[in-house]
């Protein structure tokens, strides 16, 4: 097994690479792999994902590679398995070539493509005998060096020029597993304990979270079905202790406007006692938030109001009575967190990111007339794009006078690097991520706190 999943019993290779071959394939065409991976049998499902996130994230080499060993692209299916056998040779995961390659051909039957075997078969054999050349060819252009595509690059270059270059790397490294402790549950403290005692090393980050050192099944995770704790990237539990500030009072009303699957809700009523309500536009996305709050043991209460509803149109769900804090954890390109999702890359299109931006800013418009005077509302995107963040904000300001800027990060880049030059965004990370491991447990993310005079 790759990455070191634990299996009752040992998978054949050919059996995994004909899994992913299919996944990648689905990915090009254009499907999230949201969508596909939970089709694959859960007995192959975790080293399946670990070979597709592996393959997506070098998928500019791959692709390149697939193009110069290929006179003409075969099936969708083959060009996958190609893609994947040509990873796993490029990153030497633990395989011998010769097996990579063994294996590559056994998976062809059940891709219903056996006729290609030797074609298969050439191609990575020529790879190997002329590896050092054919990788220099691909990483002599941008998508080959950065296996992100041009548009992407581009636009990185352009947005953030101090620090492109180390965000499209750390964007190619796993993403490490980080916690957050439910604080109503125990401190972070002890539970941190709980780990050392049980193996599993862990370091703070935040006020809330523990970056593990090596990632476990969450069931596995002590007090997980109790709601002791949950899984939160470092940059999104930023969000709760930013909006929250100094405190609200108790029963301070707050919307979270895009909330599900309900993480950042979840922390905000960790932290504090308040009249929440939580709105997605989509059900069964709605339906997660509920099943986050009831395994956290926050709705018990009454205190959380769960809708589905479109947070732009406010006439349609909206009681009249202004919140005292807004979160708009706003839809955006997910450009920050491609360290977990390295399928994102290369579904999103350049002309994506201006139709989102225009969502955002018709979402914060709705919004900022449901905020009472001395509220204040966090903007957020889990986007490295400033078109999504910087931009958005500054045209809303432009427009609204009675909007101010509060202390906030602005924008993050993954691995925890803070890319504006006010400085807030250095110290706000400084504060908040002790250590190299705790650093890498940061996604891109942007944040602006905007205060109503």
């Amino acid at each position: 097994m790759p990455h070191g999943h634990p299996m009752a019993t040992p998978v054949a290779l050919s059996e995994q690479l004909a899994a992913v071959a299919r996944a990648v394939a689905a990915v090009r065409q254009g499907r999230s792999l949201a969508d596909v991976l939970p089709a694959v049998p859960a007995r192959l499902r975790p080293g399946v994902q670990a070979l597709v996130f592996l393959t997506l994230r070098h998928g500019g080499e791959t692709l390149a590679l697939a193009g110069l060993l290929a006179r003409r692209p075969p099936a969708p299916a083959v060009s996958g398995l190609l893609e994947a056998a040509l990873a796993l040779l490029i990153d030497g995961t633990g395989y011998a070539p010769h097996t990579v390659v063994d294996q590559a051909v056994r998976a062809l039957p059940a891709l219903r493509a056996p006729a290609l075997a030797g074609f298969v078969n050439a191609c990575l054999r020529r790879f190997l005998r002329e590896r050092d050349a054919l990788l220099a060819q691909v990483r002599a252009t941008p998508l080959g060096r950065w296996n992100h595509p041009d548009w992407w690059v581009q636009r990185l270059q352009h947005d953030h020029p101090d620090h492109w270059a180390a965000a499209l790397e750390a964007a190619n490294q796993p993403a490490p597993m980080v916690l957050r402790v439910n604080r109503r549950q125990g401190s972070r403290a002890a539970y941190q304990e709980q780990l050392a005692r049980l193996g599993w090393l862990a370091d703070p980050i935040g006020d809330d979270g523990l970056v593990l050192a090596q990632a476990v099944p969450v069931e596995r995770l002590p007090g997980w079905a109790d709601g002791a704790v949950s899984v939160q990237d470092g940059a999104a539990q930023m969000a709760a202790p930013l909006l929250l500030g100094q405190g609200l009072p108790p029963g301070a009303r707050v919307l979270d406007a895009c909330a599900a699957p309900g993480g950042k809700s979840a922390h905000l009523l960790e932290r504090a006692d308040l009249e929440l309500w939580a709105l997605d536009a989509d059900a069964t996305r709605t339906q997660r938030i509920h099943d986050t709050m009831r395994r956290l043991r926050l709705s018990v209460d009454g205190s959380v109001r769960v809708l589905t509803a479109d947070a732009g149109t406010p006439q349609r769900w909206w009681d009249g009575r202004p919140f005292d804090a807004i979160l708009l954890d706003a839809p955006c390109s997910a450009s920050g967190i491609v360290r977990r999702h390295p399928d994102v890359r290369w579904l999103r299109r350049a002309e994506d990111v201006p139709r989102l931006a225009a969502e955002q800013r018709r979402l914060l418009a709705a919004l900022w007339p449901l905020l009472a005077p001395g509220g204040r509302l966090l903007y957020a995107t889990c986007s490295v794009f400033r078109a999504e963040g910087a931009d958005v904000v500054a045209d809303f300001l432009a427009c609204h006078p009675d909007a101010r800027v509060l202390p906030a990060p602005g924008h993050l880049l993954p691995g925890g690097i803070a890319a504006d030059a006010t400085g807030q965004g250095e110290r706000f990370v400084s504060a908040h991520a002790m250590g190299d491991n705790a650093r890498r447990g940061m996604d891109g993310f942007f944040y602006a706190l905007l205060g109503k005079a």
